[in-house]
């Protein structure tokens, strides 16, 4: 606050004197953030940097525009998606299974989960990917001795392999996810379930987890989204996902920037709408006002 005492009389106290303690003289100033007006000034540098270099830099914007609809990426879109939400849904399966498992009282199945939890999330991805794609040379072939038996080499495509690789190590770590949050409801749960004589995975499907999934979907949802930039390690396998498809061009025409950024604007587009879907989730299952209340 600072004073002002040209336009404002000074307050006197009832015996004529001033008032020391009067507050009326002073003017109220507002208080000036200055870290907050410094820190914005610096971003707004920064992007206008980056807009400027992309739009003097050697891009041919043109090449763009006319790659953004190619049939090459599209077919390469849709793979991703594909691939993304099959690798999801057997990551959920497996993920809600072996948390299950984490959480028994059997020492077999608790130590097998965790085992499996520890070997996957332990291990890079691409290597698990590879290993998937060489099993043939394991493995030669893959079925029921005496029945039914296939080539392995001819089993284990390119989707086949990156469907597994993916899908099992996102189990791993939906297991922890779906793990936590079956632990974030209390034992109370447990206890007035089995309390009126209900079966304890009856008390999970129709207690437990409705109560936990609003601490399970954020996370799951965050995974999910990626899981459609991970398929881009399906690449390396020869899938013919979003990123290979780009790389086949640019391999050929040498715009190699224009195809990167075409191949950034559909994953974008792809985790924009999955993240208004998440948003949706978690104001149903929070019971906020919403599309869903």
């Amino acid at each position: 606050m600072s004073q002002n005492h040209r336009n404002r009389p000074i307050a006197a106290s009832s015996n004529g004197n001033e008032n020391p303690f009067e507050l009326t003289h002073y003017q109220l100033v507002p208080r000036r953030h200055y870290g907050r007006m410094a820190l914005a000034a610096v971003i707004a540098g920064a992007v206008a940097g980056v807009i400027h270099a992309f739009a003097n830099g050697q891009i041919e914007w043109a090449y763009v525009q006319q790659y953004l609809t190619a049939r090459a990426i599209m077919f390469g879109a849709l793979n991703t998606i594909i691939l993304a939400a099959l690798a999801m849904l057997l990551g959920i399966a497996i993920g809600v299974t072996t948390a299950l498992m984490r959480l028994s009282r059997n020492p077999l199945l608790r130590y097998g989960a965790i085992f499996y939890i520890w070997l996957f999330r332990g291990t890079p991805l691409v290597l698990q990917l590879l290993l998937w794609f060489n099993l043939a040379l394991i493995f030669p072939r893959i079925g029921i001795p005496g029945l039914v038996h296939v080539d392995t080499v001819i089993l284990m495509t390119p989707f086949v392999a990156a469907l597994l690789g993916l899908g099992i190590n996102q189990g791993a770590y939906t297991a922890e996810v779906v793990r936590a949050g079956l632990l974030s409801v209390g034992p109370g749960q447990y206890d007035a379930a089995k309390s009126i004589g209900m079966p304890r995975l009856q008390a999970l499907r129709r207690i437990i987890v409705p109560q936990a999934m609003r601490f399970i979907i954020p996370p799951v949802g965050n995974e999910a989204i990626s899981m459609v930039k991970m398929t881009s390690l399906a690449s390396v396998l020869q899938y013919a996902e979003l990123l290979h498809n780009a790389q086949n061009i640019y391999y050929a025409n040498a715009r190699v920037i224009e195809l990167l950024i075409v191949a950034g604007a559909w994953y974008l587009a792809v985790v924009t709408v999955l993240s208004l879907g998440q948003s949706r989730l978690e104001r149903c299952f929070a019971g906020a006002a919403g599309p869903c209340s």
